[in-house]
């Protein structure tokens, strides 16, 4: 369950922890995405060491590979992966958005065909929350309908309907031991139906709550907005999840509005490209600018891969199509990513963190590449 421990007092910013069934999560807090029961490019130790306190996994994707099977003979996702902290899954819900081609919704789910290879699968609140009982995650979201961010009005607002039927079916199943369920808000950038679905998945006691339908393609601005419209229906003393979110920037834009857990690709999809994120932005790696730089990644980093190699021998790997190249470079960004959330902690029990967050605000300058990489990344997720 959630404690909230401390708020700061120029912003919405908060300081928690969240008890699981695999034990405490200190937010606001950064969830690396291992959607197939991997954190793509990096093992175990690896995260352990860089501070993962938590990370994700995907419903629909595991379902299909390896199977309920596999997952219910190996004991659960923890133990098939050998990963014994806390684990988050998604419902399926955002596939319901990002594999839009080849599934059909109807009154109690959505019929997919498979993106391997076209079989025939039907995922709705009881399967969804059936498959997450034998994955065994300490939070399993609701299975819900995210549609895209410029949806008809009428569309938008079945989808609200759909998503707290569902939400109360969802409610209604077992769960695994111990396993948290947290609501998911529908709503797009309409502040009515925004109000209606977060006070009906309010009434019905969730453990926690996320914002979706944000991350789906629609401009920063509006992105922000659905936030702040949404958060002040959702209980402060509850966790408050934004989904499928963002930048180092976006991340603290979002927890100077009371936001709590977030979960990005971001960072290993980009360093399958060459993309080096550091606290000012990111760059390309492979540039030949780079070609005799013996700087690290990031002045001042003391990651694996900053401590150990130069801009000049990753440019190196990566043109030449190195594994190092690429596994290094998901080793920055994601302990980049981990320690600006750690750093943010210690600003907020500090009572600095609308200094810290001016300033980050203030140097950090956006790249068009990664908006356009967050946008593309849905189907990682």
């Amino acid at each position: 369950m959630f404690e909230l421990l401390a708020t700061d007092a120029r912003t919405k910013a908060r300081l928690g922890k969240l008890t699981t069934a695999h034990g405490v999560v200190e937010t606001p807090v950064f969830m690396p995405v291992g959607t197939q029961a991997s954190v793509k490019a990096l093992d175990p130790r690896e995260l352990l060491e860089m501070g993962t306190q938590i990370i994700l996994g995907n419903t629909y994707h595991l379902n299909i590979r390896p199977g309920l099977d596999v997952l219910r003979a190996a004991g659960g996702l923890h133990r098939f992966m050998n990963w014994e902290l806390p684990i988050l899954t998604d419902s399926g819900g955002f596939q319901v958005f990002s594999l839009a081609r080849i599934r059909k919704i109807k009154p109690q789910g959505v019929e997919f065909r498979s993106h391997l290879d076209g079989s025939p699968l039907f995922l709705g609140p009881k399967e969804s929350m059936e498959i997450q009982r034998v994955l065994g995650s300490d939070i399993a979201m609701v299975f819900d309908e995210c549609p895209p961010h410029d949806a008809p009005a009428r569309e938008q607002r079945l989808a609200v309907e759909r998503t707290i039927r569902w939400a109360r079916e969802c409610r209604a199943q077992p769960r695994a031991d111990g396993q948290l369920v947290f609501g998911i808000v529908q709503g797009g950038s309409n502040p009515a139906l925004r109000e209606e679905c977060a006070r009906a998945l309010v009434a019905m006691e969730f453990d926690g709550y996320a914002i979706g339908g944000v991350s789906v393609g629609e401009p920063e601005p509006e992105m922000l907005r659905a936030i702040e419209i949404t958060e002040p229906f959702l209980p402060a003393t509850q966790a408050r999840y934004a989904m499928g979110l963002g930048t180092p920037a976006q991340m603290l834009e979002l927890i100077a509005r009371g936001v709590d857990l977030f979960d990005c690709v971001l960072p290993t999809r980009v360093a399958r490209n060459g993309t080096a994120f550091t606290r000012r932005g990111a760059f390309g790696l492979k540039g030949g600018a780079y070609k005799a730089d013996f700087r690290p990644i990031d002045e001042g980093c003391d990651c694996f891969a900053c401590k150990h190699f130069t801009r000049a021998y990753l440019r190196h790997l990566l043109n030449v199509n190195e594994i190092l190249g690429l596994r290094m470079v998901s080793v920055h960004n994601s302990h980049l990513f981990l320690k600006i959330i750690a750093d943010v902690r210690a600003a907020i029990a500090a009572g600095t963190f609308a200094e810290f967050y001016r300033d980050f605000i203030a140097d950090y300058v956006p790249s068009q590449k990664i908006l356009d990489a967050r946008k593309a990344a849905g189907n990682e997720r």
